[in-house]
């Protein structure tokens, strides 16, 4: 399949952009994503499943510029359990629990985010970290995270409820599909 787009390139763009998508071609791993630039497309997270992306995106990055790391960038379940709670103590009240931190990592899977391996015990489960991630959640650099992450933490002392309280719903960032 991935042959096949690359040789219809220009075709393939044409019809992603009818549809307002921007894809993101890797050819080392043989790989089209297309990412959604509507917000109809987007995917609508909970707070807590936006909070762990996020983490997960800072993880990656931290990873991948600081410390040279080739992707896909490992941690563990507790790790990443460590850094929600370390980035966004403020808010542990909203941190999700074991069962649906499993949850929104399964969803991550299924959107080719990363690959998630559980464990018996969740903390000893791992986590891969896709490039994928960086590209569906287009921060430009750590300053640019950390704009959006005060943004979580200010709506702490401003809790006015938007159109969406009912569900704790904030827009996210769209995982695109990917084709290999």
């Amino acid at each position: 399949l991935y042959h096949w787009c690359h040789q219809n390139r220009e075709l393939v763009e044409e019809i992603a952009a009818l549809l307002d998508f921007k894809l993101h071609w890797d050819h080392q791993d043989r790989t089209v994503q297309a990412v959604p630039q509507n917000a109809a497309f987007r995917l609508r997270l909970r707070l807590d499943a936006t909070l762990v992306l996020l983490t997960l995106w800072y993880e990656f990055d931290t990873a991948v510029r600081d410390r040279g790391e080739p992707p896909p960038i490992r941690l563990t379940a507790q790790q990443l359990n460590d850094s929600l709670s370390a980035k966004f103590e403020p808010l542990r009240k909203h941190l999700p629990s074991p069962t649906r931190l499993r949850e929104i990592l399964a969803l991550a899977q299924r959107k080719n985010l990363l690959r998630f391996t559980p464990d018996v015990a969740l903390e000893r489960s791992l986590i891969e970290v896709l490039p994928t991630l960086k590209r569906v959640i287009p921060f430009q650099d750590i300053e640019e995270w950390n704009r959006n992450a005060d943004r979580y933490l200010a709506s702490l002392k401003d809790p006015s409820p938007g159109p969406d309280a009912e569900d704790d719903g904030d827009e996210a960032a769209a995982a695109g599909e990917e084709t290999e």
